[in-house]
């Protein structure tokens, strides 16, 4: 990350504004000045994390998969290194619990296929297979079924090496790619994440290639006599028995393959997947795309020095993190539009004067990064003008409604010396996300009406959520931005608060697609019904103030652990306290009228107290736990950005109260929206 100029920081540490306001009931047992001394640790803090471009990206950690692949597409490619084989096998170990396993998100439990893939990449360092780190991996393989109970995609890799057979893996023609969209399964019936890993690996598939294997993995199978056990069909009247039955159909299609038809898709294949790189060489700013893109066109003839190769491989230099101590590992994405939006919010939140510098540098660089260009979704809405942001640096092809909503907050709270131009692309990202309004009202992510059940049942899609029905927390951040700008009458944003309310959670929470999970739903819904003109009297308020009041830690923090996905019942609202999930409760609550400005509630005051209590030294929180979300329980994620910008927007909200926008034209108006 680049050095942000001395100029941006002032002359001294950052202080918010102090204010007279009178102290509620139950603050007098912390120091007054606590809260502000926090709230302006954590601001100078965040504010020495710009780039000198203006943007914000805090490291996107995940778990050891993509450090694996890594390693096993430059074996494949035959350009794996000592030296990056070394730092990333270090890496790798470091993550390796005292069981032998790896897990997919810190504290979580240990994961079949996560472990297997990490066991073959340190094998393929030159781990000794009687080393204790490796008995005991391989150990836990076999008593969780061996390779043959892992997932699909782990199978997928080991076959580019012959550790699995093809003919054992399910089965996706490359004539997907000719399906018009109004046909069930055709590519636009997927999710944007798993269409540009779908098409890639149907060539892959095609080919089915296989590398020389540089070992056997003959201790990873359950009986090494036996590696591939028959699995019995699922019944024929089930959804599972039926499109088990359609794979072996299509098995025997891949043997008679009218070949000029299967050379034509094939074909067809490659030029979608050319055409959707990105500018940075990267597929949709992604790993599993750009892994498989590359393996796809590699073997369709591109060599390593053509330029669609060279650019794709040079995009994982950008997403390789390198630790002090010399180890390496591989972010699965970048999130700058994101953290710079989100950056953005909490510093004007926090009190930092709406034409500060360093904000009109952030505002700046979110204008240059708006997409014009018509990308994926207008399959879905072929007249809707361009105009929205994506989350990564490079990404012009999917651009998504959340991170667009948000970027719209953070314009309109800055005064920006050029206002006009602010207002256009606002107009813009407003009539775009407008334009993808799902016809149930609500919002997905990337598509529009993006919600057929069909995509989930094959068994090629055992990886995560292959499809983009719309969530809460999309809707809600849409419903927030549409208030802000003066929409909250619309009737569009009217039927985005309908579909929110019928969604509540019995027990008053809201389900979190993109985050962690009931906390961060209910989170993000409360202050945006509050935006919209919801009274905090409301019972549906109510019923969400009351389950955040009950799923307070006895430390006065919230968390909420990964496995909430899984098990609701026990998880839901329940984990160790995080800064980022505390902050997440104290925006809903501070949203529904808990608190400094309105009832003095003693949930509100803990909370503060646990950041206050718990913050670092340097400003910020430790926050080694997973609060980000990628596919729900499948892949986690933790945004070490999170752990920042949330607690100085909660910490802003209870010191100086509401939200701060700029109307049009430039003139502030703190507080205007509420």
């Amino acid at each position: 990350m680049g050095d942000r100029p001395p100029a941006l920081l002032g002359a001294g540490r950052w202080q918010p504004e102090d204010t007279d306001r009178p102290r509620p009931a139950g603050e007098a047992d912390r120091q007054p000045g606590d809260a502000r001394e926090a709230l302006a640790r954590a601001t100078t803090h965040l504010l020495s994390l710009q780039s000198s471009e203006g943007w914000w990206k805090g490291d996107l950690e995940t778990n050891v998969t993509m450090d694996a692949e890594d390693l096993l597409l430059r074996q494949f490619l035959g350009i794996r290194t000592e030296e990056q084989t070394r730092a990333t096998a270090q890496w790798i170990r470091s993550q390796q619990r005292e069981d032998g396993t790896w897990a997919t998100f810190h504290g979580g439990p240990a994961e079949l296929s996560t472990t297997v893939e990490a066991y073959v990449a340190l094998k393929l360092a030159g781990d000794d297979p009687d080393d204790p780190h490796m008995l005991a991996a391989a150990r836990y393989v076999r008593s969780a079924g061996g390779i043959a109970a892992a997932r699909v995609f782990t199978r997928i890799w080991l076959a580019l090496f012959g550790w699995w057979p093809w003919e054992r893996l399910p089965e996706m023609p490359p004539e997907i790619i000719f399906l018009p969209k109004w046909l069930p399964l055709n590519i636009y019936a997927f999710g944007c994440w798993a269409r540009q890993t779908i098409v890639p690996l149907t060539v892959v598939s095609a080919h089915r290639p296989v590398r020389p294997a540089p070992f056997a993995l003959t201790e990873l199978h359950t009986d090494p006599d036996h590696p591939y056990p028959d699995r019995p069909l699922a019944p024929a009247t089930s959804w599972d028995g039926l499109f088990e039955r359609l794979d072996k159909v299509l098995h025997a299609y891949h043997r008679r393959a009218f070949r000029p038809l299967r050379r034509l898709a094939v074909a067809q294949a490659c030029r979608w997947i050319v055409e959707r790189q990105e500018a940075d060489g990267c597929w949709g700013g992604i790993q599993p795309p750009a892994v498989y893109s590359l393996i796809a066109l590699h073997l369709e003839g591109y060599e390593l020095e053509h330029p669609v190769m060279k650019a794709g491989l040079a995009s994982f230099d950008r997403f390789t993190v390198h630790t002090e101590d010399g180890m390496r590992w591989m972010e699965a994405c970048q999130s700058p539009v994101w953290d710079t939006c989100l950056a953005t919010i909490a510093l004007v939140d926090a009190g930092l004067p709406a034409d500060h510098p360093a904000l009109v540098s952030a505002v700046d660089w979110m204008l240059g990064e708006e997409i014009r260009k018509r990308g994926d979704w207008a399959v879905q809405r072929p007249d809707l003008p361009a105009g929205g942001w994506a989350f990564e640096f490079e990404n012009e092809t999917y651009p998504d409604i959340d991170d667009t909503a948000e970027v719209v907050l953070a314009l309109r709270r800055v005064a920006h010396p050029d206002p006009a131009r602010v207002d256009a692309a606002v107009d813009r990202g407003v009539l775009w996300n407008l334009g993808m309004q799902s016809k149930n009202g609500a919002w997905g992510a990337f598509d529009v009406d993006n919600t057929s059940l069909l995509p989930n049942k094959l068994p090629f899609c055992d990886f995560g959520e292959v499809v983009d029905p719309p969530s809460a927390d999309v809707t809600a951040h849409v419903v927030e931005m549409l208030a802000e700008t003066g929409r909250a009458r619309d009737p569009r944003t009217r039927r985005g608060i309908e579909w929110l309310l019928r969604n509540q959670e019995a027990d008053g929470s809201w389900f979190g697609r993109w985050g962690t999970n009931y906390i961060y739903g209910t989170g993000s819904v409360l202050p945006a019904l509050v935006a919209a003109g919801v009274p905090d009297e409301h019972p549906a308020i109510r019923r969400a103030v009351r389950w955040l009041e009950d799923r307070q830690n006895t430390d006065g923090g919230w968390g909420e652990d990964m496995r909430s996905y899984e098990d609701p019942a026990r998880w839901a609202g329940r984990g160790e306290s995080t800064a980022s999930q505390t902050a997440w409760a104290l925006m809903a609550l501070l949203a529904a009228g808990e608190g400094p400005e309105g009832r003095a509630n003693p949930a509100v005051e803990r909370g503060v107290d646990w950041l206050v209590r718990t913050q670092l030294p340097e400003g910020t929180w430790d926050e080694p736990q997973f609060t980000g979300t990628g596919f729900p329980w499948d892949f986690s994620i933790n945004y070490h950005l999170y752990r920042l910008v949330f607690p100085v927007t909660a910490l802003g909200r209870y010191l100086n109260g509401a939200p701060g926008m700029v109307k049009p034209g430039g003139t502030p108006a703190i507080g205007a929206a509420r």
